[in-house]
């Protein structure tokens, strides 16, 4: 059945035994119940206990078919979010952590050990050292890996949007919440919530997420209901929280809820026996997506990628692979058709410079911002903590405000 419409008040069982009914079958249908204006209470009760919505007598027919409409559109979304996790997690299982270096062999059997426990774990490491395939790793290894995977990541927010992406909101809770939204963690609810760069949250925000780790309960904004959840909470950062908290920018208390187990991802740079594994997967990615399935690395290409020193570490090895693919035109992928920076070359002086080398310094902090913005992909966040300056003064500078501070 696509949905079910049942009134509070039966025969011999009520719609309360309906609604079990349904809660009970699987796939599970929306139920949607039917009560008169002097019982709304037990409507909101059979909300509480997983009924979709409700509405009162006398009907407005036109309204039920509205409801009845999206709630089977709800569940078919819902559906289809399920069948995408699950193929998310086949993709982004343990297996697809590589490498055999001691290193990260000590990582993956901290990860075995720690995956089916409910302690909060806290992932370190610099950005692009695959923490987020690690969280993915921990939540299907884990008990809850039929339930959702849910990753937010916090630096890509605001405020007051990272609060109403968390918590949900309530209709007419601000200007534009023209409908109740569940936030990610409800949607969390049963299985996991990652948290990527949570040093960057406000304090605000903290005292709520110590509070739901405490009372597994929340509220969404404009709302004062108490929402039981249950979520395993993995949590990742490039900073020192350790000495953020030293410096007051961040909660002690919840650095200790979220740090029960700590585990260190190591950079690139620190596994370099696992280079021409990673670089031969991604070869082979891309050579298939681009036609050229006979593709091979040229030893002195091997060399080249052993060698560099990989700040952006494996994500700017999958870039640089990649670019090595394109560019090929033979079947041998020569150093050549490597980004420059891991050829070790630095490219022509720009126009500026004069013969002794020396460079204007507007044209260096140019320079710099583009080779930031190459680096990231054109993401102005990350482009800002590579180089040390804020989003908005970033912004500024892209929009040619000399008056910007860095």
């Amino acid at each position: 059945m696509d949905a079910v419409l049942t009134d509070l008040r039966l025969g011999h069982e009520s719609g309360f035994d309906v609604l079990e009914d349904c809660l009970r079958r699987s796939p599970r249908p929306p139920c949607v119940v039917m009560t008169a204006y002097g019982s709304v209470e037990n409507a909101v009760e059979a909300m509480r206990r997983g009924a979709y919505d409700y509405v009162t007598k006398p009907l407005d027919l036109e309204r039920v078919q509205m409801l009845l409409r999206r709630a089977v559109r709800t569940v078919k979304v819902e559906e289809e979010n399920v069948k995408l996790r699950q193929e998310l997690d086949r993709s982004f299982g343990l297996e697809r952590i590589l490498g055999d270096s001691p290193v990260m062999e000590s990582v993956l059997a901290k990860v075995r050990q720690v995956a089916d426990s409910r302690a909060g774990i806290l992932l370190e490491g610099e950005s692009g050292t695959g923490k987020e395939l690690v969280a993915r790793a921990i939540h299907g290894l884990s008990s809850r890996r039929q339930g959702p995977f849910v990753a937010v990541h916090c630096a890509a927010l605001s405020p007051q949007l990272l609060e109403s992406e968390l918590f949900g909101h309530e209709k007419g809770a601000f200007t534009g919440a023209v409908e109740r939204r569940l936030g990610r963690l409800e949607q969390a609810n049963g299985g996991t919530l990652f948290l990527d760069e949570i040093g960057e949250i406000d304090a605000m925000t903290q005292v709520k997420l110590l509070r739901v780790l405490g009372e597994r309960t929340i509220e969404r904004v404009g709302g004062n209901k108490p929402i039981e959840v249950d979520i395993r909470l993995v949590v990742a950062t490039h900073r020192n929280l350790e000495a953020m908290v030293r410096e007051g920018k961040f909660r002690e208390d919840l650095y200790f809820r979220i740090r029960v187990v700590q585990i260190a991802l190591p950079a690139l740079r620190e596994r370099r026996e696992d280079i021409p594994i990673l670089a031969e997967h991604f070869r082979q990615q891309y050579a298939k997506e681009n036609g050229k399935g006979d593709l091979e690395f040229s030893p002195e290409a091997m060399e080249a990628l052993r060698v560099y020193r990989w700040p952006g570490n494996v994500r700017e090895l999958r870039t640089a692979v990649e670019h090595g693919v394109v560019l090929a035109r033979g079947r041998i992928i020569q150093p050549g058709d490597l980004p420059a920076s891991v050829q070790g070359r630095k490219g022509p002086e720009p126009a500026g410079s004069d013969l002794s080398g020396v460079c204007r310094l507007d044209l260096l902090e140019r320079r710099a911002i583009s080779a930031a913005l190459e680096k990231t992909r054109g993401n102005i966040t990350e482009a800002a903590k590579l180089l040390g300056i804020s989003r908005r003064t970033l912004h500024r500078k892209l929009a040619g405000d000399s008056s910007a501070k860095t």
